[in-house]
This record gives C-alpha cells, sequence and structure tokens, in this order.
C-alpha cells in the first residue's frame, strides 16, 4: 500500500500523525458517514482533545435552538402551575404536620408563605425562559428552585421531572437566546457553539435509548407490564385487526420496545427523519390521553425539531417572506425584518449553512487554538454523557433505594416498566409502656402512597408519624383524648401487601420490622424489604387462566391471589358485602383460624375452605417453602343492584373533553395567581393565608 507524503523529510511527530490519520481512513466510508451523522463531527475530530474542543465549538445557526428554547419555556410555564403544583399549593405543602420524604437528611420545606414565594420566582425564570429574556438570569431563577423542590419530596419524583430539571440545566449553559428571544437584538454572538445541539439531541436521544433498553426485560417482553391499556380509546384503529391482548402485547409492548430503542437513531439520520418523526409525535399524543403525566408529551414534541437541519426556522421563514417579494419585486425588503428574530448579516449568511450534518469540511478546518474553558467546557460535557450512561444502572451502588426493583423512580428511564397494584397498607403503632396498639389511616399526613413502596420513605414516614403523635399529645387538653395517653416510647409496624406485574400479593416489608429502630444505609441492602417470590412469577399464565374462569361465573365474582413466607400469619377482614368466599392453597400448606373458632384448620395444596363474612381470620403459612393460596368471592351488594335494575352509572363521553381540559388550566392559573397575591398580601400586610383541606 502506498503512502504519499507532502515531503521527502517529516518529523517523528508528523509522522505519527499522519499513521494515525491513515487509520481512521482505514475505516469503511459508509461507517463514518454513520459516525458522523450520528455525533455531528467527523471522525478524525476524535485523534486529540484538542480537535474535539474545536469541532464542538465550532459556529453553528442558533434558529433551531432558539425555537426549541421557548417552546420548551412554555411548557415549564404549565408544569410549574400544574404537575409543580403551584395551584394546589395549598393542599401540596400547605400542611405544617405535613410528612416529606427528602434525599438529603435534614432538607426540609419552607413555611407555605415563603414557598409561594419560591414557586414564583420559578414561574417568573419559566417565563424568563420562554421569552428569552434576560435569559441567563431566568434559567438560574428556574433551575434552582427546581432542584430544591425535586429533592426536598422523592415521593414527588417522576422520570420527567428529573428530566425537566437536567434539559433546563443545560439550557443554562448554552446560547439559545441568540435567537426568536427578546435578548437577541442585543447579544453580540450570533451563533452557538455545536455542542449547544450536541448535549441536548444527546440528552433526549437517551431518553428514548435507555428508555428501550429498559424495556428489554422479559417483565416488558412477555406482556406483564401494561395490561389491559388497550382498552383505552386511543387503540380502537389497531382493534380493527387485533384482539385486545394482541394489541397489549403487541402494540403497546413490542412496539413500544422496538419505538424507544430505535426512534432516536432514526430522527438523527435523514433519510429517517420524517416518518420517525410521524411515528413520535404520535407515540406522544397517545401517551398524552393515555396517562397523567402532565407536559411530559409535549416537552418532547417540542424538543423533537433538535433532531432537524439547525437552520429550518430561517427557511421557513425565508419561505414566507419569499412568496410576498414576488408581490413588492424586491428581495432586499424581506431581509429588513421588522420583529425581534436575530438578524443575520453576510457572515452569519455562512454561518446558517454549516449545520450539525456539513462536516465534509474537515479537511479544510482551520488550526484554531483552543482555551482550557472551551477544554473543562468539553470534558463536563462528556462526563455528563457518561453520568448519564452511568445512573440508570448505578442501583448496584444505591441498594439503600432499592425494593423489588432497582432503584427511585426517578432517574432510571424504566417508563411503565413496573406496574404496582396494592392492596393492603397496615401502619400499627405500639404503646411499648401500655403494651396497647394503634392503627393508623396510612393516608395521614402523606400526599401520596409512593412511600409504601420504597424502604427509605418507610423509614421516614415512620419518624414523621412519631413526631407528630407526640405535638399530638403535647396540645391534648384532656386526658380523655385518644393521645393523651401516649407515651414516648413507641414502635411503629407497616405491613403492605403489593402485587408486581400481576404476581400474587405479597408483604413488602419485615412485618416485625420496628421501623422507628431499623437500621438503614443508602449504600446498604435494606434488611427489612421482603424478598420477591421470584418462584412464582411463571405461574402468571395460570392466574390470567384462573383468573378468566373466575370471571366466568358470574358478572359479579373476583379473585385475589396471595403468597406468604413460612411462619408469616395474614390477619384478614372481609366484609359483610362480600358472598361465597373461599379460600384455595395453590402450593404450600397453611392454617387457616377464624376469630370464633377455637382451634385452626390445616390446608394444603388443593384445599378449599370456606370464609366467614363479617368477622376476622388468620391465614398462616405452616409449610417449609412459601406458600401461595386464592380467595375467591362475589360482590352480593352488587348483585343485589343489579337484580332490581340498578346499575352502576356509566361514565359519560365528553362531547368536546378538549374544552373541558383548557377549562381546568384557566381555572388552575386563576388559582396559582391567586395563592401568589395571598402570599405576598401576608408577607406584606400580615393578611392571614388561606389554605384548603384535602378531604378523603
Amino acid at each position: 500500500m502506498k503512502r504519499r507524503f507532502g515531503t521527502k523529510s517529516m518529523d517523528h511527530s508528523d509522522e505519527d500523525s499522519a499513521v494515525e490519520e491513515t487509520k481512521v481512513k482505514l475505516l469503511p466510508r459508509k461507517a463514518r458517514e454513520t459516525f458522523e451523522q450520528l455525533c455531528g463531527f467527523a471522525c478524525d475530530d476524535l485523534r486529540s482533545f484538542g480537535r474535539l474542543t474545536t469541532a464542538m465549538y465550532r459556529p453553528t445557526d442558533p434558529a433551531c435552538l432558539g425555537v426549541c428554547r421557548a417552546l420548551f419555556g412554555l411548557c415549564m410555564v404549565l408544569d410549574v402551575v400544574e404537575e409543580r403544583g403551584l395551584a394546589i399549593i395549598d393542599l401540596k405543602w400547605g400542611d405544617p404536620n405535613g410528612c416529606h420524604f427528602p434525599l438529603i437528611h435534614g432538607l426540609r420545606p419552607l413555611e407555605l408563605p415563603w414557598m409561594i414565594v419560591l414557586y414564583s420566582v420559578m414561574w417568573l425564570g419559566a417565563f424568563g425562559i420562554m421569552l428569552g429574556y434576560r435569559f441567563k438570569l431566568a434559567c438560574g431563577l428556574f433551575v434552582l428552585p427546581y432542584w430544591y423542590l425535586f429533592l426536598v419530596d422523592k415521593s414527588y419524583w417522576n422520570n420527567h421531572s428529573y428530566l425537566y430539571g437536567v434539559v433546563s440545566l443545560l439550557f443554562w449553559g448554552t446560547g439559545a437566546d441568540r435567537y426568536f428571544a427578546i435578548d437577541a437584538k442585543k447579544s453580540k454572538e450570533k451563533s452557538v457553539p455545536y455542542w449547544n445541539y450536541f448535549i441536548l439531541k444527546f440528552q433526549f436521544f437517551a431518553l428514548y435509548f435507555i428508555a428501550g433498553l429498559k424495556k428489554s426485560s422479559r417483565e416488558w417482553l412477555e406482556g406483564y407490564a401494561m395490561t389491559n391499556l388497550s382498552r383505552h380509546w386511543v387503540f380502537e384503529p389497531f382493534k380493527l385487526v387485533l384482539s385486545s391482548e394482541q394489541t397489549d402485547f403487541y402494540i403497546v409492548h413490542w412496539f413500544g420496545f422496538i419505538f424507544d430503542l430505535t426512534v432516536g437513531f432514526f430522527m438523527i439520520f435523514d433519510a429517517t427523519r420524517l416518518p420517525a418523526m410521524f411515528f413520535c409525535t404520535a407515540f406522544h399524543l397517545m401517551n398524552s390521553r393515555l396517562f397523567s403525566i402532565g407536559m411530559f408529551p409535549y416537552v418532547c414534541l417540542a424538543t423533537m425539531p433538535l433532531f432537524c437541519r439547525v437552520d429550518w426556522p430561517r427557511k421557513l421563514l425565508e419561505a414566507r417572506t419569499h412568496s410576498r417579494e414576488k408581490l413588492d419585486d424586491g428581495e432586499c425588503s424581506s431581509r429588513k425584518s421588522r420583529d425581534y428574530f436575530a438578524k443575520d448579516n453576510e457572515a452569519e449568511s455562512d454561518v446558517a449553512g454549516r449545520d450539525e450534518g456539513s462536516v465534509g469540511r474537515r479537511s479544510e478546518k482551520r488550526r484554531v487554538r483552543v482555551s482550557r474553558k472551551q477544554k473543562l467546557v468539553v470534558a463536563t460535557l462528556l462526563l455528563h454523557v457518561g453520568l448519564q450512561f452511568f445512573l440508570p444502572y448505578s442501583h448496584f451502588l444505591t441498594k439503600g433505594y432499592n425494593n423489588w426493583v432497582p432503584g427511585l423512580y426517578g432517574y432510571s428511564w424504566d417508563m411503565m416498566v413496573h406496574a404496582w397494584d396494592t392492596v393492603l397498607v397496615v401502619v400499627k403503632v405500639r404503646d411499648n409502656e401500655s403494651q396497647r396498639d394503634y392503627f393508623l389511616d396510612p393516608g395521614a399526613w402523606v400526599p401520596n402512597d409512593r412511600w409504601a413502596k420504597h424502604g427509605d420513605m418507610a423509614r421516614q414516614y415512620a419518624h414523621c408519624i412519631k413526631d407528630n403523635l407526640q405535638k399530638l399529645k403535647g396540645r391534648a387538653s384532656r386526658t380523655t383524648e385518644p393521645w393523651a395517653q401516649l407515651s414516648s416510647n413507641l414502635s411503629i409496624y407497616m405491613d403492605v401487601w403489593c402485587s408486581l406485574n400481576g404476581r400474587f400479593q405479597q408483604r413488602l416489608f419485615d412485618p416485625n420490622a420496628d421501623m422507628l429502630s431499623v437500621d438503614w444505609h443508602p449504600l446498604k441492602p435494606v434488611s427489612y424489604v421482603m424478598p420477591l417470590l421470584r418462584q412464582f412469577s411463571s405461574y402468571r399464565s395460570e392466574l390470567e387462566r384462573i383468573e378468566q374462569d373466575v370471571f366466568s361465573w358470574s358478572n359479579y365474582t373476583d379473585v385475589l391471589f396471595v403468597a406468604d413466607y413460612p411462619g408469616m400469619r395474614l390477619e384478614n377482614y372481609v366484609d359483610s358485602e362480600l358472598a361465597n368466599v373461599s379460600l384455595s392453597v395453590l402450593e404450600g400448606e397453611v392454617s387457616y383460624r377464624d376469630e370464633e373458632e377455637a382451634r385452626a384448620r390445616t390446608i394444603g395444596k388443593g384445599g378449599t375452605a370456606r370464609i366467614e363474612t363479617g368477622r376476622f381470620h388468620k391465614v398462616e403459612t405452616t409449610s417449609p417453602h412459601p406458600a401461595c393460596y386464592m380467595y375467591t368471592f362475589a360482590n352480593q351488594t352488587k348483585q343485589q343492584l343489579a337484580s332490581r335494575g340498578i346499575s352502576e352509572p356509566r361514565r359519560v363521553k365528553e362531547a368536546l373533553p378538549l374544552l373541558k381540559e383548557i377549562g381546568y388550566k384557566v381555572d388552575a392559573f386563576g388559582r396559582a395567581l391567586g395563592h401568589v397575591a395571598n402570599a405576598l398580601l401576608h408577607l406584606t400586610l400580615g393578611v392571614p393565608m388561606i389554605r384548603r383541606i384535602p378531604l378523603d
């Protein structure tokens, strides 16, 4: 193989460089072009960190970035009111005894008036991002309160809540205010470094791709995660050719897996971008109807243009103005736009042509000296890329936040992969002085039930309960009040029964563990979390068969599947509105005793016992291995109502549900403004705060 050199004599550094360049050129041309389209820079740019920094800092048109910034800001303006909860801030943060679940020990929410002020600052920041006004300041006003609220309560975490915080942080470092922004007039810079696009595109690519990787588990691919989703009206077109079960399996699970895994790649390449964006738009619009996930679908739609050519807004604007030029017979007039878009000079028109696909000029690049600051920025970006791939799989380190599935539901991107069904939560407070037991409503002082599925939050809740009970005792004016006789020597036990992805209902926590004295560490496994009974996972197809059989008995019959560990006891109460209640053992052996029976009965595999209603009974696993059993029953109240011709009222479909949704948003904005005004009047004039109380 001949090598042609520019001169006959070369020093060693030139020779090494030539060898490296030859190695790069040995890559197939198709592979190099694919890499360049994926990353936006040439393979040659990887030969040194300096060249990579130069590529990351090449001037790029800010048009697409500016439009996406404005759309993202609009979504955040709405999100602050809705999902962040400014419209319901009195319910969310107003209870001084409310239990919250901070990630950092000692972090506490502010008092309600100051919390409203914090939300107001964040809201102003969102408006600033949307308008591109004092952009850097606006990002700071939004990002800092946002991450404080994110860290102060884990029970509100969602993958998309984490995404908003990361994306807003990334926008803070960009020059997204150089187009389609009020600041654009004042900005001297008319281009942005290429990394502004690279890091944002990467973030959304990672969102899709890692979500697809998470869906590659058997739980998802075997169709156990999202059952019965096909009942929703958005799947009606698919059910013209598929059954409900086939729609759940092929469309929800398999298409969802393939879509998430590949759509990021398809949107990058020019040839596949248009169909990919069509499917992506349909996917997110369907999700907006299927799930209560706030602005997440709209944020994804708003940032899809990042995958297009960077100058598409200019071309769109030019296409519109060009049609007007024909009437005016002049091309120059259209360049003098009267709006607040950033204007291009002749040099900028060259920038507009340099989108992320124009890396073919790499051989003509001038040697540009890069600064330490630029190298630091690129190093930080690479660290962020590595961190985003590491965090979703970092749960082997943060074992204290694991339950039956790894990690908190915040930064894992395991969206919709785990379906939880909780049927029973018991919170028992024992006074160790008097040996009396008190049972507490599991919804007391908490905004949601997320705590019941995480060992760290269950422990935090127990300590909050103790603090609140001591406050109630201190405020008790009479010794006859329920909590007046309570001592400070308490134990709190929690018995939570959950089913994960269609399995048996089983205990999540050890019911004999005192949550006030258990040991917990973020890097150690949670000792009081009961292991998932995976040996019964293969039973799920059999459970589906049994369930369909029970449903065929009548329109009012149902079944509940339970699994338990040896030596564990389930104490259960069967309501008198149920009839024909029976207990059947599927595996293992249990002892059954009614509260009015003197002796327990042993029931082996295949055995059945009739259960009396309106009383308690106990079921204890006596076999040396876990046992599983089922309750079958009929709802006689519904049956009696049906026999009298009284049926459940059908849901009336809204003629214009979109208008109703818009009405809710308008009302939410009105309440948000009312809260802001109330807080300002309270802090300045001492006007009492108005706070609603949640009703059960």
